[in-house]
């Protein structure tokens, strides 16, 4: 009886088991060669060929879920799925696996293109037999550090180091001449990648003007009296540590929350017209049209994008893929961003917030200075964006391109800007400082990446994501009421 009921046991494991199971993304690229969506093209509702999907999978009975163009064709290791353009996301189920969504900018290919051919290789899991293993990245500053992993060095490129491991714990050290080592451990598991990112901090030194004794720093101050004799009763300031490095920051967050407010821009009431309007010279997608009336009060916005020196100035981290002071921060979800306005309020007594997505836009076109341009600031892309063009695949510090005609740069290109707005679809009614629908699943953002081809940092180009993702090529701009 005994030998039965722990058969049951097993069994019921092992189905269960099986039905835990994860299918994951192995690679999705556009194949840039296969002419499939133009030579057995399907059209989408405004007769523009699809883009199709070969999803390669060896499995029978697999379904999918988004915004598909008819029924999905199942091929000799592989389904195709039609696609109109425009489209992120795909959601691939089975009965024995559980739902795999798909957002495509996790693989660097954000909405897919008209008569574009793309695969997706799938991967079913391994099975208890096989050796699982899975890739480690380690995103690390300064670009000169050495990284070792379980004790073996591991050569880096530009910041990243990755090698495959077993599926398991495993430890790294992190060093370089004249910083302080990092050394850690990390459990890789069998369903993702695993990156970890590590920014090494100088060794304490002392430069000209400090002298370190006893752990403190004495600042050596020269004052003179009104007829330029030194005044010999001055005794030199003698502060601790944190104490001189708590003044240092307090002073660089002084500046730099003084240049924040005198780069707001005020922006008048206005009606405008939203959406696909004529300058977009046809290229724009479904949720651009129709094109409407809106109707804005007044606000500022800032005319550069967040930068990573205001960012660590606030919250005290960088969580940027690329760094620079001046660059613009980036890999911050819709949350991070409400987090850094908070702190950010509560130091300055303002309040700073993301702008609407219909704010943005009327930024972007000129405000009441719009010359009716493409991009924002002229219909020549490379003069206003850092985009695929002109980028060399990373963001650039902000302000360095023509600013557009109400003196704001960057709105087209280097990184897209979040909104406050929930994704939603227009109607042609007028709208009175819209702020999208009350809920949904994704928040908008704007403005094209330094990685995407130019139709991307058109003024009315849309997009949307959950409000927990961040990407290298997404971060913000501050607006605020007047």
């Amino acid at each position: 009886m005994r030998n039965i009921l722990l058969s049951f046991v097993l069994l019921f494991a092992a189905i269960s088991s099986t039905f835990a199971q994860k299918l994951t993304v192995e690679s999705f690229k556009l194949a840039g060669s296969d002419l499939t969506a133009q030579t057995q093209p399907r059209k989408d509702l405004n007769d523009r060929n699809c883009a199709l999907i070969k999803v390669g999978i060896t499995l029978d009975g697999v379904t999918f879920d988004g915004s598909i163009v008819g029924e999905p064709i199942h091929k000799l290791g592989e389904y195709w799925v039609y696609m109109p353009k425009g489209v992120s996301m795909l959601q691939i189920l089975h009965k024995n696996y559980t739902p795999l969504m798909v957002n495509f900018y996790d693989y660097g290919i954000g909405k897919v293109e008209s008569g574009e051919t793309y695969v997706l290789t799938l991967k079913k899991p391994n099975t208890i037999t096989e050796r699982q293993i899975q890739k480690l990245r380690i995103k690390y500053s300064p670009t000169t550090a050495s990284v070792l992993v379980d004790n073996k060095f591991v050569k880096g490129t530009n910041g990243i180091a990755e090698t495959t491991l077993t599926v398991g714990q495993h430890s790294y050290i992190v060093a370089c001449d004249g910083y302080e080592s990092e050394e850690g451990s990390v459990k890789l598991k069998a369903s993702a990648p695993s990156t970890i990112q590590i920014a090494l901090l100088k060794e304490s030194t002392a430069n000209n003007d400090i002298v370190v004794n006893n752990n403190q720093y004495i600042e050596n101050v020269n004052e003179f009296t009104n007829n330029n004799t030194q005044n010999d009763d001055q005794q030199p300031i003698i502060m601790s540590e944190t104490e001189y490095e708590n003044q240092t920051a307090d002073n660089n967050i002084e500046n730099l929350l003084e240049k924040l407010n005198n780069d707001m821009v005020y922006i008048e009431t206005v009606e405008y017209t939203m959406g696909a309007t004529k300058e977009q010279k046809g290229e724009a997608d479904s949720d651009e049209k129709p094109a409407h009336e809106v109707v804005l009060g007044c606000f500022y916005l800032c005319k550069y994008e967040v930068t990573q020196e205001l960012w660590e100035a606030v919250m005290g981290n960088n969580p940027s893929y690329f760094k620079g002071e001046k660059l613009p921060v980036e890999n911050v979800s819709w949350y991070d961003c409400q987090d850094f306005i908070m702190k950010l309020n509560s130091l300055t007594g303002k309040k700073y917030r993301l702008p609407t997505e219909a704010e943005w836009e009327y930024a972007a076109r000129g405000g009441v200075n719009s010359m009716h341009n493409k991009y924002s600031g002229d219909n020549v892309c490379e003069y206003v964006s850092w985009c695929f063009q002109n980028s060399k695949d990373k963001t650039e510090a902000v302000g360095m391109l023509k600013p557009n005609e109400l003196g704001i740069y960057d709105m087209s290109g280097n990184v897209w800007e979040w909104c406050q707005d929930w994704y939603g679809l227009y109607n042609k009614k007028t709208a009175y400082n819209p702020t999208g629908p009350a809920n949904a699943f994704n928040k908008v953002f704007r403005g094209g990446g330094y990685d995407n081809p130019a139709t991307y940092s058109r003024c009315s180009y849309r997009n949307a994501t959950a409000p927990q993702n961040k990407f290298k090529n997404l971060g913000l701009r501050l607006a605020l009421s007047k």
